[in-house]
């Protein structure tokens, strides 16, 4: 639902690019309505859009790096001559420590993958899939990283306008920063789609599972359960009223206490995976490499003033989900399993 949160905020932003004089909340309240409208068409029609909206949001990177490649070669013209970094820790080790947060942000929603998994007709795709995919958000997130800080001083760079939009600024090229704005919110409203479908898939799998109330996997005539669908809204009118609530920190905050609840989950998921699977010595190494990761990255918002409350609000979070999950676990006997274990299950059904 933080995720959900952040990428609202950031839909908004970009949308004031062509209409700066509107309130951010009103952009946030409209793609939320959208989303939801989404949301409602069923796994179906969620995966013909996200096939659509990947195919954008690719061209568009790739258009980028096209353009920015010729830029550096001299091809293009530009107001300043492209040149490579020359500070390459500007802020030293400890803003490197703080910035693998918004790194490891930049790969938000690739556990959706895990969720839609299920649905394959050959389960066995499933990590080949994942692996071709990580490697192609690599090489493309470090290529267009990489060409924008050489096309623009990396002090350039700020939270209201898109890097490609900065990065190709000194550049007469018409459409270009409408053209990225437009793929920016494209790419934005899809992650935020792929978090409602994962928050409702979860809640529901939950459900099933006797983790979670019996009502949020009562089915009715929507294609997902109305009370699943209306814990899921409350999420996003939570956000909307932060957005008219707190414009100006609302988007640092948010942002931060979803990429260290992503973080979170992502954590919970590799011990999951560890318990679950039982991989040989390379396969742990793997995981307690990953954790050591994701530790460094929540230990580094620490250091930074701007995004430290980020994480005192994913603690809060943590908090409460922890004293839920205490009071469930007092009274019954605790699982053998995790709830984790049925999507493993269903994975290894042929």
């Amino acid at each position: 639902m933080l995720i959900m949160g952040s990428q609202l905020t950031a839909l908004s932003i970009f949308t004031k690019f062509w209409f700066p004089g509107i309130p951010l909340w009103v952009f946030a309240a409209i793609y939320g309505v959208l989303g939801l409208a989404v949301l409602l068409i069923g796994t179906s029609g969620i995966n013909k859009l996200e096939n659509v909206f990947a195919l954008i949001k690719i061209s568009a990177i790739l258009m980028f790096i096209v353009i920015a490649a010729l830029a550096v070669t001299g091809a293009i013209d530009g107001t300043r001559d492209p040149q490579l970094p020359t500070e390459y820790f500007p802020k030293g080790i400890l803003g490197l420590w703080s910035a693998l947060l918004f790194a490891f942000y930049a790969f938000g929603g690739i556990e959706v993958m895990g969720l839609m998994a299920t649905q394959l007709k050959d389960k066995n795709d499933a990590p080949k899939a994942g692996k071709v995919m990580l490697l192609l958000l690599t090489i493309i997130y470090l290529g267009s990283i990489g060409l924008a800080v050489m096309l623009v001083s990396w002090n350039v760079f700020t939270g209201e306008e898109s890097t490609f939009v900065v990065a190709l600024d000194n550049y007469n090229i018409p459409l270009v920063a409408d053209i990225f704005n437009g793929a920016l919110i494209i790419g934005g409203f899809s992650t935020m789609v792929a978090a409602l479908y994962g928050v409702t898939s979860i809640l529901v799998n939950l459900s099933e599972d006797g983790d979670a109330p019996k009502v949020f996997s009562k089915k009715g005539k929507l294609k997902v359960p109305l009370p699943a669908f209306i814990l899921t809204s409350s999420g996003l009118l939570a956000s909307i009223i932060f957005s008219l609530l707190m414009p100006d920190s609302i988007y640092e905050y948010i942002t931060t206490g979803a990429g260290l609840m992503l973080l979170y989950n992502w954590l919970f998921i590799l011990l999951s995976a560890n318990r679950l699977l039982k991989p040989g010595f390379v396969g742990k190494m793997k995981y307690y490499l990953g954790v050591l990761f994701i530790l460094l990255a929540v230990s580094g918002t620490l250091f930074s003033k701007e995004i430290r409350p980020g994480f005192f609000i994913s603690l809060g979070f943590v908090l409460i989900i922890g004293i839920f999950a205490f009071f469930k676990n007092r009274g019954g006997k605790k699982k053998d399993v995790m709830s984790m274990g049925s999507l493993f299950e269903k994975l290894e059904k042929p």
